[in-house]
């Protein structure tokens, strides 16, 4: 069972002449917030700085003071009096200062929240005029009952807590540990006790917010150390917010546990020199921790290489997820296994808010897309397949993999060297008086049986050997592609015959009704020369000249619609973690951050009238070409060689379409993505074969996955912490893993037909832009990126990556410098006809992968990009197996007698029954400088 998250507060004891009163004085959820000196306001969250002393000096505290875990108590009354009890038992205090410290204890505590009071409890007691039995006196020597029964009144939870707006920042199944220090003048050294209660309980008014109390933490002592007694208990409470120190504490046995882990929390303390430091500076809380596990746990180098080489790169997934080659079917059955458990998550988690962006977003990208490639591909082959085809293509086949697919967060489109190979085909067949349509059915069948064989052998398994340096020269291939492709289209000629006269001179000359004109309005001798347009056409007059070859020029408002919508998208998302509006107010806007920029852009489009390009949709459901139907029958116009000849042309379609598909869907399964769900290789080429068939069948044009709009996919539908500790940045939970936005996005373009009288309003450089964010967002988190931009920093102005702390900056250099060289292949290769063997190119990045093995270092090759697997060390342990699971039970009953020593933090976080209650000897505690008070 995961340890509840601590809320903490301290709380100190205020004196007013006679009186006193616990004042909230600080509290903690992650970070350290204090009551700022003025009384009125928090500070800012911060990491809390702790002095060295301080924490030695707590040490000592739960060496020589009261601990009492898991006792049983229901109210402060009944706490105090075991506490106090303790301590007279242990010999700490005298039975004459039982009341004395009882009294202290039980005084009212302040929050931040409420008004001062100045009046004692035994006041309030007096200005009630209650019964002499039921009061509360100043009087140390008041029998302790009454104290009792007035505190339980005093404890009960106000109205103003249940509302505190603070609450939304405490989940829902946190506890509290609460911190009490106080100077008095009746002992004479110091009163200690570390409390864990037996079950949370709700202690009335002892916490600011209504959350029931765990631990409770008390140190009174003399008058003068009031300082050492203050940084003593934002030391504790520093460590019960601590994740490690708080499992710790939840499951210790006795003293030395406790104490053992301040010791573990002491290793790792990191000291700041005094002199070169100011003690008075907060520090502001970073965006992102490092969980306990990476504290729990630091692996070496051979252990980063390992964990690395095993996974197989970004995407490669878990070892169980991926199973060994030559297992038929092996690798779609488990992914159908895998999939069926979530078959009713897949739907109910698409009903979000987050969902209609996502839809909406995706939507227009896809027809733009659609649009676009539909134009082209009618160009290419005479209009066999349009606009129309593609529309209808892109609504089957995404529909049916976003429904049956084994990642339905894939989006499925045409890619440019599909395109590149139906123009290659067309000219072929039109050479050749070889009919194209029927041609291209057999390549189809045939590229989807081949498909299939690759499922059947589980040949996905050769994804292991995708590495970042693969994955990452892919998808920035892609992506560049995005960004050029948005950039050329809009280019829209520039009128440079204008002349600024066009505009401004005009001649206005008298026409018939010149005579009537003088008479009906009086006018003699007017010049027409100096009358205004407005005043010419009053009083009849013509416009004459050079006005009527005056063109407006569209360039200049297309680059604005364009910027503008990719500006404001870009300025809209940062919008989310501004510091202006309500949380809800700023996740709206950044989660429909691009609908609201192409509203904006479209409104601004039609206020100004302008004849910009527009979006254009068909209107009616027909085949683009009058002389082709709707099935293509596979016999009767070719020769029957060339149903099987085209088994040669189908294995390069086959190639692309394979490498395509999984690497776009390693980055998409990618870790870093924190899917939940599993991957689905075999599935998802599986169904891509399948619908081969029926769109050739069809006409319409192939389909496969689409790296860029499956990113901005992903982008659209990832998970924040809703409540966030103060100071701690919203926390990354992973994406909203569904079918429901990828099916609605394919209706709505199967039914874009029925929507052409809204569409046609949308101006095409808006798209433009949506593409151009679509290229530039989906570079973000590319290590590549960083890397080349380290070649124009200095060092000293070069960010802190982690590789930059283990591999020296020459071959950090070296190996960008060969990712910039493939890149630049793959972009010459796909601007010419040689496009058609992209993807053999896409497994010679693989192959130099490989050869990167003889250059450089594992050391190096495991900190800029992941370690290849190696077959011989599988085999290995593949062949040791076995032989390990018949020795399974006899090592287990061994192992159970002889354990290996660990420390005792590592003991109490194993959860077991068997845990030793002696530290283990081999833990030296840290030197500690003598405290005489505490002794």
């Amino acid at each position: 069972m995961p340890t509840p998250t601590l809320f903490t507060e301290m709380d100190t004891l205020q004196h007013d002449g006679d009186d006193m009163e616990w004042k909230e004085s600080a509290r903690w959820v992650k970070f350290e917030e204090k009551v700022e000196e003025g009384g009125e306001r928090w500070s800012k969250p911060h990491v809390s700085t702790l002095t060295l002393h301080s924490l030695f000096e707590l040490r000592t505290c739960i060496q020589t003071g009261s601990v009492l875990l898991d006792l049983e108590g229901y109210s402060l009354p009944e706490i105090v009096d075991d506490i106090v009890d303790r301590q007279v038992a242990d010999g700490l205090i005298g039975p004459e200062l039982r009341e004395k410290v009882s009294f202290v204890l039980l005084r009212k505590h302040r929050h931040q929240h409420k008004k001062p009071m100045h009046r004692s409890l035994a006041d309030m007691g007096k200005s009630n005029n209650c019964p002499a039995s039921e009061c509360v006196c100043a009087s140390v020597g008041l029998h302790h009952a009454q104290s009792r029964s007035m505190n339980d009144i005093s404890d009960t939870p106000s109205t103003d807590q249940l509302k505190n707006k603070f609450m939304k920042k405490i989940p829902r199944d946190a506890e509290a540990s609460n911190v009490l220090i106080g100077e008095v003048d009746f002992l004479d050294k110091p009163f200690v006790a570390f409390v864990r209660l037996a079950q949370a309980t709700t202690l009335g008014g002892l916490t600011e917010v209504p959350v029931p109390t765990r631990f409770l933490f008390v140190l009174l002592g003399p008058h003068g150390k009031g300082k050492s007694y203050n940084e003593i208990g934002r030391a504790i409470a520093t460590l019960m917010v601590d994740d490690l120190f708080s499992d710790v504490a939840y499951k210790a046995r006795d003293r030395d546990d406790l104490i053992a882990g301040i010791d573990e929390f002491l290793d790792e303390v990191i000291v700041l020199p005094p002199g070169e430091w100011d003690p008075k500076i907060r520090i502001e809380p970073p965006k992102k921790v490092p969980s306990a596990d990476m504290r729990k746990s630091v692996l070496n180098l051979n252990e980063l290489g390992q964990v690395n080489g095993a996974v197989g790169g970004a995407g490669g997934g878990e070892d169980e997820e991926m199973p060994a080659p030559h297992e038929f079917c092996g690798g779609l059955w488990l992914d159908i296994k895998r999939k069926v458990p979530w078959i009713l998550s897949d739907f109910s988690q698409g009903f979000h808010i987050q969902s209609i962006s996502a839809v909406l977003f995706i939507y227009l990208g896809c027809i733009t897309n659609a649009i676009t490639f539909g134009g082209l591909l009618g160009d290419a082959t005479d209009n066999y397949q349009g606009v129309m085809e593609s529309f209808l293509g892109t609504a089957l086949a995404g529909t049916v993999f976003c429904l049956l697919g084994g990642q339905p967060l894939i989006i499925l489109s045409s890619t440019g060297p599909i395109l590149i190979f139906e123009k290659l085909l067309y000219e072929f067949c039109k050479s050749n008086t070889i009919d194209y349509m029927e041609l291209r059915l057999w390549i189809g069948l045939h590229s989807c049986l081949q498909c299939l064989i690759l499922v059947a052998t589980d040949a996905s398994y050769i994804i292991k050997y995708i590495t970042r340096f693969t994955e990452e020269g892919f998808s920035s291939l892609i992506s560049f592609i995005f960004i050029s492709d948005a950039i050329k289209k809009m280019y829209y000629p520039i009128n440079r015959g204008f002349k600024p006269d066009y505009v401004t001179s005009y001649k206005c000359e008298c026409i018939n009704l010149w005579k009537e004109l003088k008479t009906a309005y009086n006018i003699t001798g007017l010049d027409w020369s100096q009358l205004s347009k407005k005043e010419c056409v009053k009083y009849g007059g013509a416009l004459l000249g050079n006005t009527c070859k005056y063109v407006p020029d569209l360039a200049l408002m297309s680059f604005i619609l364009f910027f503008g919508t990719y500006s404001m998208t870009v300025s809209l998302k940062k919008f989310k973690t501004s510091r202006y509006f309500p949380t809800m107010c700023r996740s709206l806007i950044g989660e429909f951050s691009i609908i609201i920029s192409i509203l904006v852009f479209c409104g601004i489009d039609y206020l100004l009238g302008l004849e910009t390009p527009k979006l254009h949709v068909p209107t009616e459901i027909k085949p683009t070409r009058p002389d082709r139907g709707w099935l293509v029958m596979p016999f009767g116009k070719n020769p029957w060689w060339v149903y099987v000849a085209s088994a040669v042309p189908a294995l390069l379609v086959t190639i692309l379409i394979f490498m395509d598909q999984q690497i776009s869907a390693v980055i998409v399964n990618r870790k870093e993505n924190k899917l939940k769900k599993g991957c689905g290789y075999h599935l998802d080429l599986f169904w891509v074969g399948i619908l081969m068939a029926v769109c050739s069948f069809l006409g319409l044009p192939w389909y496969v996955a689409a790296t860029v709009i499956s990113i901005a996919h992903i982008d659209s539908l990832k998970m924040e912490s809703e409540s966030s500790a103060p100071g701690e940045q919203p926390q990354f939970l992973g994406v909203r893993e569904q079918r429901l936005t990828g099916i609605l996005v394919f209706v709505l373009n199967g039914v874009s037909i029925f929507l052409a009288p809204v569409l046609q309003y949308i101006p095409m450089p808006v798209l433009y832009g949506v593409f151009l964010y679509m290229g530039v967002a989906s570079l973000a988190g590319i290590q590549f990126w960083e890397r080349i931009k380290l070649y124009l920093m200095p060092a000293k102005h070069q960010p802190d990556f982690s590789f930059l702390r283990h591999v020296p900056l020459r071959r950090v250099h070296l190996f960008t410098l060969v990712q910039i060289i493939c890149l630049a292949v793959l972009w010459i290769l796909k601007s010419t006809v040689a496009a058609i063997i992209f993807p053999v190119m896409i497994l010679g990045l693989m192959v130099v992968r490989k050869m990167m093995d003889l250059i450089f270092s594992q050391h190096d090759l495991a900190w800029l990009d992941d370690i290849l697997p190696e077959k011989d060390k599988k085999k290995e342990k593949g062949g040791k197996k076995k032989k390990d699971n018949k020795k399974t039970k006899a090592a287990a009953e061994t192992e159970s007698d002889e354990e290996t020593p660990l420390s005792p933090p590592v003991k109490i976080l194993m959860d077991t029954i068997d845990l030793p209650k002696d530290p283990d000897p081999s833990v030296t505690p840290p030197t500690q400088p003598p405290v005489s008070d505490w002794e």
